[in-house]
């Protein structure tokens, strides 16, 4: 049933970062004609680049027929040009800012038909909060992909306070035809996994202030325990300024807990640019 609100869709996905070059590869290879915007033309043209040579090596590994390869190049465009994002469901994945989100759905409701849907890839804004703004609240819901969208398996579909079922339905049939599993909640601070998943890193980056144990001895004695990755080698991987964000969200939303409070630590590095795999250096050297 939910499959019926897809066809025929196009999908727009804003911000060429990690994530959003991530989540346009796997919506191009899974049958979407699809649009990659960032006012960024240096991003851009990395992110195509990351997007062709990520498809050619999973052709090589016989993850992906040349026929499906082929197919995918010619669904995806590449675009600097703002008035282009023209789509029937439009995800954002740009800089965790209220006011800067506020600002491109507004944008885009006005380009757009009334009935295009729009998707946050927030980590912990309030969905309701920036879907305020609009016109069309119904329209609008979370769809909240893990780093690398590419390998991750989950999604969590978030229901604002005025989301519709036609909405949310057609962003959970996309994640599915995108081979996701897909988990709805509430518009809840963090919503499901970055709740959870905060004192993983708030502890263990205490751990390391109050020198218990090294940033190395922790992830190694993590990754030992059953963890893929440690805490620190994940921080890098996803981004500090990213992670630390989502930590100070969640440590405001819930009145200031101890549970929450971000790291001194961590701050440094957000400070310093050192922000983990993307920028060469952050908790390691890469």
């Amino acid at each position: 049933m939910l499959l019926s609100y897809l066809a025929p869709m196009k999908v727009a996905v804003i911000g060429a970062g990690t994530m959003g070059l991530g989540i346009a590869q796997i919506a191009a290879q899974n049958g979407y004609k699809t649009i990659l915007f960032d006012v960024n033309e240096t991003a851009l043209a990395k992110a195509k680049n990351t997007i062709l040579s990520s498809w050619q090596k999973l052709q090589e590994k016989g993850k992906l027929s040349a026929e499906i390869v082929t197919v995918a190049i010619e669904n995806i465009d590449f675009t600097s040009q703002f008035s282009e994002v023209v789509a029937d469901f439009i995800i954002e994945a740009i800089v965790e800012k209220l006011e800067v989100k506020q600002k491109l759905f507004l944008d885009l409701e006005a380009q757009n038909e009334s009935t295009a849907i729009f998707a946050s890839n927030t980590s912990s804004l309030s969905i309701t909060q920036i879907g305020s703004v609009l016109t069309h609240k119904d329209r609008f819901i979370g769809l909240h992909f893990f780093n690398p969208a590419t390998l991750m398996q989950l999604v969590e579909v978030i229901a604002g306070a005025e989301s519709s079922n036609e909405a949310l339905g057609t962003a959970a049939a996309f994640a599915k035809a995108c081979n996701k599993t897909t988990v709805q909640c509430a518009d809840s601070p963090g919503f499901i996994v970055n709740r959870v998943a905060r004192p993983f890193y708030t502890e263990s980056l205490l751990l390391a202030e109050e020198q218990v144990g090294s940033i190395t001895e922790i992830d190694d004695l993590l990754e030992a325990s059953g963890f893929k990755l440690g805490p620190f080698r994940l921080m890098d991987l996803i981004g500090n300024d990213i992670n630390f964000a989502v930590t100070q969200s969640l440590f405001e939303a819930f009145y200031f807990p101890a549970r929450f409070r971000p790291s001194r630590l961590q701050g440094q590095k957000v400070a310093a640019k050192h922000l983990g795999k993307k920028t060469g250096r952050g908790f390691y050297q890469y």
